[in-house]
């Protein structure tokens, strides 16, 4: 098997990297990190483990990082702080500052792997991972927003260009201010290459004429839902085209992506995700995406 290489969002998980919390997450201080009032440390560390097996059983290898007491309570978001290509791994450099010591937790674990390192961003650069979405093999777009910036998109265009890559940025509204985390993928998730759930109140509008013109089938997020979850209603990770995990307690969500087509399996998530603002898909980094 290939040991490396995505650029594209819901072929067959094959290989993801993850990172089980532990006493990072216990120790965090919930106002430190902006959690909400749901954070429970304990309850957390059994919610990811089911969402961990549940990634298992799809068939995905799971290189994992481990939580050593290091105090990054944040890292089990590991979507955020690398990019993975057909060329190798991009290294990003993450917007939020409590967040920055976790770049090189990915870049250890690549080198144990022999996974080459395409580029990083650097200096002022800021891009996250949750930002960027393959709309298809050769193009990336990006959300230009309070985690992502301009210089960051321009480094990120550079690496990729000489392997004919388009990169197209697009702006993100505030919405809740600095301090809450809206990404691109807050408001749009791949499900399958022609089918992605989206909010389309909060995505920028070129990129939802883009989508529209590319044929793509909108599946429209509850807007009670997704406020009712600071967003995280529509944080879907496919493990494979129309297979997705959610988090459980989004009833209206779940039946309008069954309703389109998807097997959904859903895992209790009020003290981990809900509570800590990132879903399925920021809890893992694929590495290998590869259709049968």
């Amino acid at each position: 098997m290939t040991a490396f290489g995505s650029q594209e969002m819901s072929a067959p998980l094959k290989r993801v990297l993850m990172r089980r919390p532990g006493a990072s997450l216990r120790a965090a201080d919930p106002a430190k990190w902006h959690y909400g009032p749901t954070f429970d440390g304990e309850r957390a560390v059994a919610q990811y483990s089911a969402f961990a097996e549940m990634v298992e059983k799809s068939g995905a290898e799971i290189i994992w990082l481990e939580d050593d007491g290091d105090g990054l309570a944040d890292a089990m978001f590991t979507h955020d702080p690398s990019l993975m290509s057909d060329h190798g791994a991009i290294l990003l450099r993450m917007g939020k500052p409590l967040r920055v010591a976790e770049t090189a937790l990915h870049e250890k674990a690549y080198a144990e792997r022999q996974i080459p390192i395409l580029g990083r961003i650097t200096g002022e650069g800021t891009v996250e991972g949750g930002d960027c979405i393959w709309l298809d093999a050769k193009t990336l777009v990006i959300g230009r927003g309070v985690r992502t910036n301009q210089e960051g998109i321009d480094q990120i265009t550079r690496i990729l260009a000489p392997h004919g890559v388009s990169v197209l940025a697009y702006d993100l509204p505030l919405w809740q201010g600095e301090e809450a985390c809206l990404h691109l993928m807050s408001v749009m998730s791949p499900l399958a290459d022609n089918l992605a759930l989206v909010f389309a109140p909060l995505l920028p509008a070129a990129f939802y004429q883009l989508l529209k013109k590319r044929g793509i089938q909108l599946i429209e997020a509850p807007a009670d839902e997704f406020h009712a979850s600071n967003g995280l209603s529509l944080n879907v990770l496919p493990t494979k085209p129309y297979d997705v995990i959610m988090v459980e307690g989004f009833p209206a969500t779940r039946a309008a992506m069954e309703a389109a087509g998807c097997t959904v399996q859903t895992f209790e998530a009020d003290a981990l995700c809900i509570a800590c603002e990132g879903g399925p898909t920021c809890l893992t980094r694929p590495v290998l995406r590869q259709a049968a």
